[in-house]
């Protein structure tokens, strides 16, 4: 009952309010935006919501545009200037997806949106981190962020999208605000950020185990 009516009712309600409550920040940033990235200071990005329909996931961004001499981006450390490392760290870059969660596209609770090209390096069960609308947060985000493996991060995806309970969104909220204030999770071990997905090679299974 609730995840199939409540659910979405309450990310409207909160949404709303979220962006009424945070409109100055939402207007400061994009001024500081504007500033330290040379131009619009919002990053819009086509990725997969639920059943994999395509939308426009709207963000703060947090790297620079600066390309080499063949036209080609720098890597991500590269463009990841202080002031896209704070929006980071802190999450602020993700306030703007309140818009796509009043617009229907996302929820505030569910598997983060991911890259359009990873829709066909998925196997048979993580398609079904598609089943719900993606979040502002999940539990992935709460529990590892980007320092835990693809694998075992679809695996907490696919394990959200089965026990969806009201409780259950309200200890992840809590787990988020405690890593967003420590900061934990921001990079992998071996990226500033994470490191493509290319799919699951045959035979490696996730090594998280669900709570229950």
């Amino acid at each position: 009952m609730y995840a199939r009516f409540f659910k979405r009712c309450i990310d409207l309600i909160l949404s709303f309010c979220a962006v009424i409550v945070l409109s100055p920040v939402l207007l400061v940033f994009s001024i500081l935006g504007a500033i330290f990235m040379g131009g619009n200071p919002f990053f819009f990005q086509e990725r997969p919501g639920k059943d994999e329909k395509i939308f426009k996931l709207i963000k703060f961004r947090s790297m620079d545009n600066r390309k080499d001499k063949m036209g080609n981006l720098l890597p991500d450390d590269v463009r990841l200037n202080k002031y896209g490392r704070f929006l980071r760290s802190t999450s602020l870059d993700e306030i703007p997806e309140l818009i796509n969660i009043l617009k229907g596209d996302m929820s505030i609770i569910g598997p983060r949106p991911l890259l359009v090209r990873y829709l066909n390096r998925y196997n048979e069960e993580q398609h079904h981190r598609h089943d719900v609308r993606p979040g502002l947060t999940g539990y992935a985000q709460a529990h590892g962020r980007n320092t835990v493996s693809w694998e075992d991060k679809f695996a907490m995806d696919v394990w959200y999208t089965k026990h969806i309970t009201f409780m259950g969104d309200m200890k992840i909220i809590r787990d988020t605000v405690m890593t967003v204030v420590k900061r934990e999770g921001i990079s992998s071990e071996t990226s500033t950020t994470m490191e493509e997905f290319m799919g699951t090679p045959e035979g490696i299974r996730p090594t998280w185990r669900a709570p229950y």
